[in-house]
C-alpha cells in the first residue's frame, strides 16, 4: 500500500469539495469491444455475486491520458426526471418536489439486457451534472468511462448521477446543510429515485419494490467523493439491504462512524464491500484512517486484498490532494474493480 506524510490541518474547518473533473485534451483511441451483457429471462432471479478471488490492486490504476478524449464507442447521458419530497419534512409528504438525475447508459444498451447499476453522488458546491456532465455537454470523466468499458476494463453498466440538492441548487455550498440534506437523504434514494431509475432502464431488479430492490441488491452500488462520500457512508447505514458494493472517497469530515458501522449488524460479512480510497496529500487522510480504525476493530468488517478474504480495504494514493483529478481516478479504479473481482 502506498504511504506519505499525514496532513493534518484544523478539523472543524474543514471543507469539503469536488473539483469540477477537468477536460483534459488527449489522442482518441478505441478498444475492443467489451461486448453485449447476457440477456437474462425476465422469469429468472437475479444472479447472485459470488465472492471474487481478484485482487484489489495495490497501486492505483492512473487514468490512460487518451481515455480523456471522446471515444468512438460513446455510451449516453440521459435525463430522468423524478418527483419526490423536500427533505426535512419528508416523512409528512407535504411539499413535493421535481428532481433531475443525469444516467449513463453504456454503448450497446439495449432491455432485452440487464446491468449492474452504480450510484454516484458529486461533491460539494456541485449537482447531478458534476461528475459525467450533460446530454449536451458530457464530462471528461464520461469518456473515461465509454474507453475503459470499450477495453474491456469496466462490465457495461448504468451510472447514475443524482443530487442530494433540495430546495435550491445552491444547497450543496452549505456545509452543515449539506450534512444534514445527506443523512436525510436515504428516504428520497430509496423510495423516489431508485424505483424511478430501475423501472425505466433494464437492471436485475425483477420489480422496484422493496423486496424486488432488495433481491437485487447484488448488482448495485453506492459512491461518491468529498460529500458524496458522505451520502456513501449514509446509505451504508440507511440502505445496506439494498447494496453490495460502497467506494466512500475522501470523506474529510467526521461522522457519527460507530453508528453508522452498527448497521452491519445482522448481516453476514460476505454480504458487502467497502473500498475506502484517499490521498496521502488530501485533509481528509486523517478522518478516513480513523473511520477505517474503527473498522478494523469492528466484529462487521474485515480487511483484505479480495472479496473472497474480506469486505473492505483502504488505500492511499500518494502525493494526491483533495480534488477533481483524485476523484476521477478513484471513481475509475472503483469501477474496474467492482463486478469484476
Amino acid at each position: 500500500m502506498a504511504t506519505g506524510r499525514i496532513i493534518t490541518g484544523t478539523r472543524g474547518a474543514a471543507v469539503v469539495i469536488i473539483a469540477t473533473l477537468l477536460a483534459m485534451s488527449g489522442c482518441a483511441i478505441s478498444g475492443p469491444s467489451a461486448g453485449t451483457p447476457t440477456a437474462v429471462g425476465a422469469d429468472e432471479p437475479p444472479a447472485p455475486v459470488a465472492a471474487g478471488t481478484h485482487p484489489i490492486p495495490q497501486e492505483l490504476q492512473t487514468v490512460p491520458q487518451a481515455y480523456l478524449s471522446p471515444s468512438d464507442r460513446p455510451g449516453r447521458l440521459v435525463e430522468l426526471t423524478y418527483d419526490t419530497y423536500e427533505s426535512m419534512s419528508y416523512e409528512q409528504k407535504t411539499r413535493k418536489l421535481t428532481k433531475r438525475a443525469v444516467v449513463y447508459l453504456p454503448y450497446g444498451y439495449t432491455g432485452d439486457a440487464r446491468y449492474n447499476v452504480f450510484y454516484l453522488m458529486h461533491g460539494g458546491w456541485g449537482n447531478e451534472t458534476a461528475t459525467l456532465g450533460s446530454p449536451g455537454n458530457p464530462s471528461a470523466f464520461k469518456n473515461v468511462v465509454d474507453h475503459a468499458i470499450g477495453a474491456g476494463e469496466i462490465r457495461p453498466l448504468i451510472i447514475v448521477c443524482p443530487t442530494y440538492n433540495n430546495t435550491s441548487p445552491q444547497d450543496s455550498a452549505n456545509f452543515g446543510l449539506a450534512l444534514t440534506l445527506n443523512q436525510n437523504y436515504h428516504n428520497e434514494l430509496l423510495d423516489d429515485l431508485m424505483p424511478a431509475v430501475e423501472s425505466a432502464y433494464s437492471t436485475y431488479a425483477e420489480d422496484v419494490s422493496p423486496k424486488g430492490l432488495a433481491a437485487s441488491r447484488d448488482h448495485r452500488g453506492f459512491g461518491g467523493f468529498s460529500m458524496g462520500a458522505v451520502a456513501t457512508w449514509r446509505t451504508f447505514q440507511n440502505g445496506l439491504d439494498y447494496f453490495r458494493y460502497f467506494l466512500p472517497m475522501s470523506c474529510g469530515t467526521g461522522l457519527d462512524t460507530e453508528n453508522i458501522l452498527a448497521a452491519a449488524t445482522g448481516h453476514d460479512r460476505g454480504d458487502y464491500f467497502v473500498w475506502i480510497i484517499t490521498g496521502t496529500e488530501d485533509f481528509a487522510q486523517p478522518y478516513d484512517e480513523e473511520r477505517v480504525n474503527l473498522m478494523r476493530n469492528s466484529s462487521g468488517f474485515a480487511e483484505a486484498d479480495s472479496e473472497q478474504d474480506g469486505n473492505f480495504a483502504f488505500r492511499l494514493k500518494d502525493g494526491y490532494p483533495h480534488g477533481g483529478p483524485a476523484a476521477m481516478e478513484y471513481t475509475y479504479n472503483g469501477l474496474r474493480w467492482f463486478w469484476n473481482a
